[in-house]
């Protein structure tokens, strides 16, 4: 895939895809900057902005951009795979930010003790986000499995994924609402992958976005099933449909959803993944 195949010692290849962003732009690439932990490449993928966003951009050697007319966002996404060079590929939206300054550092120490212990080459590293919205820690599932991966993956803010995958595999853009969690269960299905959870909070997440529009829920909603019928047996579809009725799961999105209760309601979710990890 393109600049992909070229040797490198860079640590993170960070895309930031964008289209007439404005000053949110700006705030994304400084956060990355401002990172404590240095070796890392930004990839900033312009859709043909008007705005003049790109422009403004400050200069610094590890930002990479180029402008060229896409598909939508995970068109977008697969043209910037084709520019990566670091060992792991994270994306950040534009308004999104990391958490704090350290993010990067402590990835990567965990990163190293974790690979330490283990044999693998196809990791997918991910920790937890902060939902600037109900300002609560959304913590991801610490053990990934089938129905982890029926109810629900870490969002892509969260994760880190290894290269190799993604050369092997982009996003299918036939999906227009889902296509990273398609792409998140290839790689746990077919591609192997071994997932790691790290606990920590990776970017502070501003939410409202594309997804997750009225209409575009309907969409996500449709997507979902078609992708958990590809990726998985109709015995496990329907054990999983059952048990998230029976668990009153359209309540809970509800409750995670509103800015009221979510915060709270994280907050209890978190306490029964990290008592369930004992």
């Amino acid at each position: 895939m393109g600049e992909t195949g070229r040797k490198s010692n860079i640590k993170f290849s960070i895309i930031v895809v964008c289209l007439n962003a404005g000053e949110r732009l700006g705030i994304t690439v400084n956060s990355i900057l401002g990172q404590s932990f240095r070796d890392y490449e930004i990839i900033v993928k312009d859709g043909l902005s008007s705005d003049g966003s790109v422009e403004r951009l400050p200069e610094d050697g590890r930002i990479r951009v180029f402008c060229e007319r896409d598909r939508g966002i995970y068109d977008a996404m697969n043209q910037a795979l084709c520019r990566v060079r670091g060992e792991y590929v994270y994306f950040l939206n534009s308004g999104d930010v990391f958490y704090d300054r350290d993010v990067l550092l402590r990835v990567k120490e965990r990163m190293e003790e974790r690979k330490k212990e283990g044999s693998g080459t196809k990791y997918i590293f991910y920790g937890d986000i902060f939902e600037h919205r109900t300002k609560g820690r959304v913590s991801s599932n610490p053990s990934m499995d089938a129905f982890g991966c029926y109810r629900n993956v870490p969002c892509h803010q969260a994760c880190f994924y290894g290269a190799e995958l993604m050369r092997e595999k982009g996003f299918d853009i036939r999906y227009r609402v889902r296509a990273d969690y398609e792409h998140f269960l290839w790689c746990f299905f077919k591609g192997k992958a071994e997932t790691v959870y790290l606990p920590v909070l990776v970017a502070d997440y501003e939410g409202g976005g594309f997804s997750e529009t009225k209409e575009n829920r309907k969409i996500s909603a449709l997507e979902h099933k078609e992708i958990v019928n590809k990726y998985m047996t109709r015995g496990q579809v329907l054990k999983y449909r059952l048990v998230m009725m029976a668990t009153f799961a359209g309540v809970r999105s509800w409750l995670a959803g509103n800015k009221w209760t979510g915060r709270a309601y994280q907050w209890a979710k978190g306490l029964v993944y990290r008592r369930g990890k004992r």
